[in-house]
């Protein structure tokens, strides 16, 4: 099935959050811990958005956001050629049904349209996200113990991968 992907506006901070909230709660590692509330992914989602660094996508099923993935873009004279997949983030509800893998493939379309042929990112090692990134052409670079810890507060490594965009 195919879902609309298009640019995120700041309409869809709530939604955004309500996202952020489920992968949360489902015990994903996202840089949030379990008591985060609607306020502060909301404060989140503002702050984000407001980056220009940062391009951020969202997955619709015609309805509601389901998914969303940011695209930040390196700044410095030298590293203008690469971007940071960050923040691809399915509602639980919607997992399993491609929508992380057609955010994937429109990031890195973005990144080929501003230029940019090295990608990075970082997951949980072992994890779905990390099956999906190394199915799609990912390479994994490297994994540091005890990097981040999940939302309940236990410990976990975190793999990093790159993607050289041909």
């Amino acid at each position: 099935m195919s879902h609309e992907i298009r640019r995120a506006t700041h309409g869809d901070v709530p939604s955004l959050a309500a996202v952020l909230l489920g992968v949360v709660r489902g015990g994903a590692s996202v840089g949030f811990m379990a008591d985060v509330t609607p306020a502060d992914a909301e404060q989140f989602w503002s702050a984000h958005l407001a980056n220009p660094s940062n391009v951020v996508l969202v997955a619709t099923d015609g309805r509601a956001v389901i998914g969303t993935g940011t695209l930040a873009l390196a700044g410095l004279p030298n590293g203008r050629h690469r971007a940071e997949v960050a923040k691809l983030l399915v509602r639980p509800d919607a997992q399993g049904h491609g929508v992380g893998r057609e955010l994937l493939a429109a990031l890195e379309a973005e990144a080929r349209s501003h230029g940019r042929r090295t990608l990075v990112l970082d997951t949980v090692t072992g994890s779905p996200a990390q099956r999906l990134y190394e199915s799609a052409g990912w390479t994994v670079v490297g994994v540091i113990d005890d990097y981040a810890d999940l939302p309940d507060g236990t410990p976990s490594p975190t793999t990093y991968l790159t993607k050289r965009l041909v």
